[in-house]
Formats: C-alpha cells, structure tokens, sequence
C-alpha cells in the first residue's frame, strides 16, 4: 500500500478538495466584494486602478508590485504607480470601511484585537521610516521600515485591521527627509506603543471586541498596560521572562513583603500541583494539551515604581521542546483556561502578517513617500481580507498541521480552506488556505 492510499491520507486528501464549481465564481465575487469599496476612491480611473491592483495582489505573479501588476492587466505603467504611490484618495476611509465590513461579516463580542509590530526589510536610505532597527524576519538589527498593525480574531473569523508606519526618533525629527517623503506635519516620533493606542481609539470603536493582546515589546509597558486599564479594555499582554514580581499578598518569614523576582525563577520554582492541566481543543496530532497556572502578582516598573496588581499566566507547553510563556492579565475574575485562550489568539496576526507577505505580496513596494507606504498597506489588506472570506466561504477546517508545543494553538478557530487551480480564480485564493 502507497502512503496515498492509506486511509488517513484519503481522508486528508478528501477535505483538501475544492471542486471547481466551487471556485469558478470567483472573479465574480471579487467584483462584487471590491464594488463595496470603489465608490470611496473617488474618481472613475480610480475605481478601475483599485481593481487592477487588488486583482494583481491576487494573481500568481512572483513580484507583485505596481509595474508587473500593471503589465498583468494590459495597463500603462505610471497611472498604476501613481495611484499607488501618490494617488488622491483617503486611504484611512478605505479602511474605515473595511472594518465595517469586518465586524458585519466576523464581528463577535468575545473577538481579540491583537496589536504586534512588523518589520519590512528594504536597501538604501530613502524610503519613509527606513533606519537600521530590529528586523523580525531577518532575526537581526537591518535596514528595514517597521509598521504597527491591529489583527483582529473572533471565533468566525480573522483579519488585518489597521496599519501605522513608524518613524524612528531621527527620523521624524529630520525635516528635509520628512519634507522629500511627505510626511504629514501632525506626525510626530511616538514609540510603537504609544502609535498602537492612538489607532485604537479609532478602530476599537468599529469593531465589537472583549480582549486586547500584544506581544512583550508592548506587554513589558506598564504605560500601555496602564492605559488599557483606564479605557476599561480587558487585556492578556505577553511579557518578557525577566520581567520582575512579587506575589501580593505573600511575606518573608519576618512579615516583610515578599522581595521582587523574575518571573521565570518564580516560576521554576512552583510546585507541580500548582498547575493546571488544560485540555484545550484536538488537533491533527490529536488533543493539545498545556500545564498552567495564574496569580496575582505586581510588577517592578521603571524608576523602582510598583504596578497594579495584575495577574500572571505562566503557560507550559506538555509535549516537545520545554517552553514556558508569560503574560499580565487585568482580568482577574476570569476562568484560566479563558486567559489562555486570549494568550493564544495573539499569534492569529503573526500568521495573518506571514499570509500577507507571501500570498498578497504585503512586503513587496517600490513606494517611498508616507502616504504611498500606507496606500500600499491599505490595497493589500483589502486583497487579503478578500482571501479570508473566501476560506471562510469554503467552511472548511485547516488541515495544516500546527505546532503542539505552540500556545497559538489556542487561539479561536477561523474558518480556512484548501484550493485548487481554477484559471478564473486568482490564484492567492489557493495559496493562503494552505
């Protein structure tokens, strides 16, 4: 017997499949999903460069920047990199409308915004933002532009909500390369976090919500955190293993309160019936399984301060490599299982940012200018917004495999799919369900 014909992988197999009746109205659909947004572009010509550019995000080209793209569709050049890089048209009511969109399609009261950072790598010193700063993908400080983005994932769905490119400090302070890239006169240097709560006073509104997660560049911010507390936004924020702490509550033997510690000695030390074993949902490898455990804690912040009490989750991984994460909740009446869960959904925007690179060419731009940078980021999330109705269409489950030893396993279950080839359906469609 081949491994094909075994019947696991027949059965594998079997789901994987889309029929082309499934498919062949694609083309269809994207007209009528793009349709929604046109109106917003302005002008005629507009309407039919937004089109252009969303079908090339969406087609099979390697390099899917404005040239190719325009080539791709029978089009000149220039009015394609125009519309891109310096068109007329608000892309901030694009997105407006795109989250609207969102919450009437996937919208839950119990959703996770979810706020990470993402780095672009790029060569030469003129594009908008561009500096030598950490660059994730590259796993190295590089020359790169970061942007700040909002995910959002509800038990119905997932997408990219927002975007915000960072200028480092030199470089918003620098008026002849502000004035060459045109950057707004009301943008000023703000660290990422400061940027991520700026743009969710304005998207938090557009979309029901219950949590807000973050990876520990912001979760390591008692200012962040804080500010999340006084806008009444339940969070689970990952934070770094050295954070310092003190369990509130316990003293030394001679009734002084209990001396800070990292958080990852704590841990270690915790004897094995403090944790809890959470059974959280069967996989491909079968049901994923966790040790966890949560208390109330404070923080050492900057200047020797101490936090609000918050509570810890401390989550180990059951099988596979030992790994331990951390994270400060202001939920402190919350089942643990459910302060997991929210931990988990963080990963929802890596994967989301990850689909967007490699399916709607989210990284590949030849744009330099502020508003060419964010014209860009708007028509590709639109492009990969356009690729999660379509697997949420489908209704089937991701066979793909993920990682037992992974907490993003927890995360909510969106719907995904697997495609095949249909010459009228853009080919991103298959891809990204993969």
């Amino acid at each position: 017997m081949s491994l094909l014909e075994h019947p696991k992988a027949e059965r594998l197999l079997a789901e994987a499949e889309v029929t082309a009746d499934s498919v062949r109205s694609c083309r269809e659909r994207l007209t009528r999903f793009i349709e929604r947004y046109l109106p917003l572009f302005g002008r005629k010509e507009q309407h039919q460069h937004a089109l252009v550019v969303v079908q090339g995000r969406l087609s099979n080209l390697e390099r899917k920047t404005s040239e190719p793209i325009a080539y791709l569709a029978s089009q000149e050049r220039k009015p394609v990199q125009n519309f891109v890089g310096a068109g007329a048209w608000d892309d901030e009511v694009i997105m407006s409308e795109l989250r609207r969109h969102v919450g009437q399609e996937v919208g839950d009261a119990d959703a996770v915004l979810v706020l990470d950072p993402s780095a672009f790598a790029k060569k030469g010193t003129e594009s908008c933002g561009v500096d030598r700063q950490w660059c994730g993908r590259l796993g190295k400080v590089d020359n790169c532009q970061v942007g700040v983005f909002w995910g959002y994932a509800s038990v119905r769905g997932r997408a990219l909500v927002d975007r915000r490119l960072y200028l480092p400090k030199e470089w918003a302070q620098d008026r002849k390369r502000r004035k060459k890239c045109h950057v707004p006169p009301e943008v000023v240097f703000q660290e990422k976090w400061r940027i991520g709560l700026e743009r969710l006073t304005r998207i938090g509104p557009d979309l029901p919500h219950g949590w807000i997660a973050a990876d520990d560049e912001f979760g390591r911010v008692a200012e962040f955190r804080a500010a999340l507390r006084q806008r009444r936004e339940r969070y689970v924020v990952d934070i770094p293993s050295n954070t310092l702490m003190r369990v509130v509550g316990e003293r030394t033997v001679d009734g002084r309160k209990a001396p800070f510690v990292r958080v990852d000695a704590w841990a270690a030390q915790q004897p094995a019936a403090r944790w809890q074993k959470l059974r959280v949902r069967a996989g491909t490898k079968g049901e994923l399984v966790v040790r966890a455990l949560t208390v109330l804690v404070q923080t050492k912040e900057e200047g020797g301060r101490v936090g609000a009490a918050e509570q810890l989750v401390v989550i180990r991984n059951v099988a596979g490599q030992p790994q331990t994460w951390y994270a400060l909740s202001n939920a402190r009446h919350e089942p643990l299982l459910t302060l997991v869960a929210v931990k988990g959904a963080r990963h929802t925007i890596e994967e989301l940012l990850q689909d967007g690179k490699g399916e709607v060419g989210l990284g590949q731009y030849e744009v330099r200018s502020w508003v060419g940078w964010h014209h860009h980021m708007t028509l590709a999330m639109l492009a990969l917004w356009f690729l999660e109705l379509e697997k949420r269409r489908l209704g089937k489950k991701n066979t793909g495999d993920h990682a037992d030893t992974d907490p993003g396993d927890l995360r909510p279950a969106a719907p995904a799919a697997r495609a095949g080839s249909d010459a009228d359906c853009p080919r991103g469609h298959a891809g990204a369900a993969a």
